[in-house]
């Protein structure tokens, strides 16, 4: 399948900096978009593509990102929601604003960018819908309930949208990521040891090799996590 355009939403410096670069390198046109697209614009110049900003739990700015990216250089073939909130702390004391906005990042906003992908994929019977999951929508750990709440729902609208448009021709996928991700060689995380934790760079190599599937086998969800890591 050609695919010349991607939109990775809810980008940063890690994973979505590194799916950047590759899919560039791979000869897409890439559109990033987060909530502060000042803080895009090097990796924007970097990758010759453009910065967008947008909240995506709010319909209307989600709406506007995808309408924007369309005029500046065509609607995206691949879209990647990487967007997701943590709040952590024992259930009881938990506070009820943060948990809508955890599940309204993590979640809503991804049905948001999905729906509006889906909408210009379907006519065209092509396109890739890539959604970031992790190890909490598997399995909830404690002090983590808004997470885990969050991320189960993401997983479950990604099956969901497999089953009901794969046939149209959109290839929906998602990752769970079982493993923190590296922040670089200061991460204070380090101390886990060589391959304590993922290379965003190597994940972004499966999210690509994903993308290259023959339709004829398609995966619709893929773990990654180190070797050394439990589960």
């Amino acid at each position: 399948m050609d695919y010349r355009r991607a939109l990775i939403v809810g980008a940063g410096s890690g994973l979505s900096a590194s799916l950047a670069r590759l899919f560039a390198k791979s000869g897409m046109n890439v559109a990033v978009a987060a909530r502060r697209a000042e803080n895009l614009a090097a990796l924007a110049q970097e990758i010759g593509g453009k910065a967008f900003t947008c909240d995506s739990t709010d319909r209307d700015q989600v709406d506007k990102l995808f309408a924007d990216v369309e005029a500046a250089g065509g609607a995206p073939d691949v879209v990647v929601y990487n967007a997701s909130y943590r709040t952590r702390g024992p259930f009881v004391d938990l506070d009820p604003v943060e948990v809508e906005r955890a599940l309204a990042v993590t979640a809503y906003g991804g049905f948001l960018v999905a729906q509006q992908a889906a909408k210009r994929m379907v006519p065209k019977g092509h396109g890739a819908i890539m959604l970031t999951g992790a190890s909490a929508g598997v399995k909830g750990y404690p002090q983590s309930a808004p997470f885990a709440m969050g991320k189960f729902a993401l997983r479950g609208l990604a099956q969901s949208m497999a089953r009901e448009l794969a046939p149209k021709g959109l290839h929906v996928a998602h990752f769970v990521i079982d493993g923190g991700i590296s922040r670089g060689p200061d991460d204070p995380r380090g101390g886990r040891g060589p391959d304590g934790l993922l290379a965003p760079s190597a994940i972004a190599e499966t999210y690509l090799h994903v993308h290259d599937q023959a339709r004829s086998a398609w995966t619709w969800e893929v773990e990654l996590r180190p070797w050394v890591e439990s589960f």
